[in-house]
């Protein structure tokens, strides 16, 4: 059917852009590999399989992720509905029954009158209409190569994260800027140094510490070029100095002289409120990470907005390959959502299958597509996914770090509060618009 929408992958993104397609009118395909094929994660026949944890995580408005789910429930996900219905106990956070989700959302698709689901591989997508590709982290090997053959060399198959920290919550007593050797604009990195002895305890902790065991369908992984930093002091006391914390070139500005050592931060948004910790991918437990990163001076009372992580993972990179409605920059009718685009997070998936499902109706119906509010959480993730650097580009979770400032001066605890409230209020308004 010409009018018809394709969506490949029946996760938690193609199942939310299918059901917000159909509800505007638009019949979908929906391509689900399973049962006829498995990825190692799988283990269900349903749709929407939550393969990891079954929490949705926090609620509170005060995470970032809660005022996402509130959105999302305001305009009429799916995903949520679903978390809602078949939620168990789990104090703060939304937790769900995995086998009852997936069956509430197999249940509502199934029966949708224009949703057609098909069981069965795809290894090409099609040559025309509108295309949602939605086939998440393990995406098979067949269909992998033929969206290499679009994206060129800006296709990935593992990512290397590593943690983000809040600029307000450094002590920038113990940081300078600057950058190696005095190259690009002198703000450009945020270096904090170590002494010898600083070093040798920091070193000390990393190999001591618990590491997150790989699972089976990642051990065959080789991160060329991207080796944790565990590994890589296990190499010698001396690697990690020589590595992603050599001190050559960062002379710091109070002494005069080049520390012993220096981690380095790099800007991780144009407002300069996080940064990165250059090098810093790990398989040490979050904990560890939290207890071990605060050793490093300036950061012993440091917010995590991202700890670190290497896993098993396709995504695209999005900034170079997908404008902010989740189309292809190459090709405009072929739309990517879900894990793929490099969102992190069950919630964050449904919320690309949500804008994705809405854009693909309005093409199909000749109206331009659209963009959430940036001061929205969907808005702000959608907006960083999209304009993050290139060469740098790795998967991101909501955060209010991702959120432009508010006006004005507000106090520390009512910010999160006030971002909250200004999102909502955009929101609905957008949401009267579509």
């Amino acid at each position: 059917m010409k009018d018809a929408i394709t969506i490949i992958g029946g996760g938690l993104a193609g199942c939310e852009a299918a059901w917000q397609a159909a509800e505007r009118g638009v019949r979908v395909t929906l391509h689900e590999m399973k049962p006829h094929v498995w990825s190692p994660a799988h283990h269900m026949a349903g749709l929407a399989e939550l393969v990891c944890s079954n929490s949705l995580r926090g609620e509170s408005l005060e995470n970032a992720v809660g005022l996402l789910k509130e959105e999302l429930r305001r305009a009429g996900s799916l995903i949520m509905a679903a978390a809602d219905a078949t939620r168990v106990p789990a104090g703060g956070a939304l937790a769900v029954d995995r086998e009852l989700f997936s069956a509430f959302v197999t249940e509502r698709i199934e029966n949708h009158p224009l949703i057609d689901l098909v069981r069965g591989e795809v290894t090409d997508i099609p040559s025309e209409g509108i295309v949602i590709v939605a086939s998440g982290p393990l995406t098979s090997d067949g269909l992998a190569e033929r969206i290499r053959a679009i994206t060129g060399p800006n296709l990935y198959f593992y990512d290397a994260i590593a943690p983000i920290v809040t600029a307000e919550s450094l002590d920038m007593t113990k940081v300078f800027r600057a950058s190696r050797y005095g190259k690009g604009d002198s703000d450009d990195y945020l270096n904090c140094p170590l002494n010898q002895e600083e070093y040798e305890g920091f070193v000390d902790a990393i190999l001591a510490a618990e590491k997150v065991p790989a699972r089976d369908f990642e051990k065959v992984v080789h991160f060329e070029g991207c080796m944790p930093v565990e590994e890589m002091a296990e190499r010698g006391r001396e690697t990690l100095r020589f590595g992603p914390l050599k001190p050559v070139g960062l002379a710091d500005p109070r002494t005069g002289e080049e520390p012993h050592a220096v981690v380095q931060l790099r800007a991780e948004n144009r407002d300069g409120t996080m940064f990165n910790l250059v090098g810093f991918q790990t398989k040490l437990t979050y904990p560890e990470q939290r207890r071990i990163f605060r050793m490093i001076p300036g950061l012993e009372n440091t917010e995590f907005v991202r700890l670190g992580s290497m896993h098993r993972n396709t995504f695209i990179n999005a900034p170079a390959l997908l404008a902010p409605t989740f189309q292809l920059k190459g090709d405009a009718r072929i739309l990517f959502a879900g894990q793929i685009t490099g969102v992190e997070g069950y919630v964050e998936s449904a919320g690309s299958g949500f804008l994705a499902g809405i854009n693909a109706a309005r093409l199909v119906r000749g109206e331009e597509p659209v963009v959430p509010p940036f001061a929205t959480a969907l808005g702000a993730l959608v907006t960083h996914i999209t304009n993050a650097d290139v060469k740098h580009f790795q998967p991101m979770n909501v955060n209010y770090g991702l959120f432009p400032p508010l006006e004005g001066k507000v106090k520390k605890k009512e910010r999160r509060g006030k971002l909250a409230e200004r999102a909502l209020a955009e929101l609905d308004r957008w949401i009267e618009t579509l």
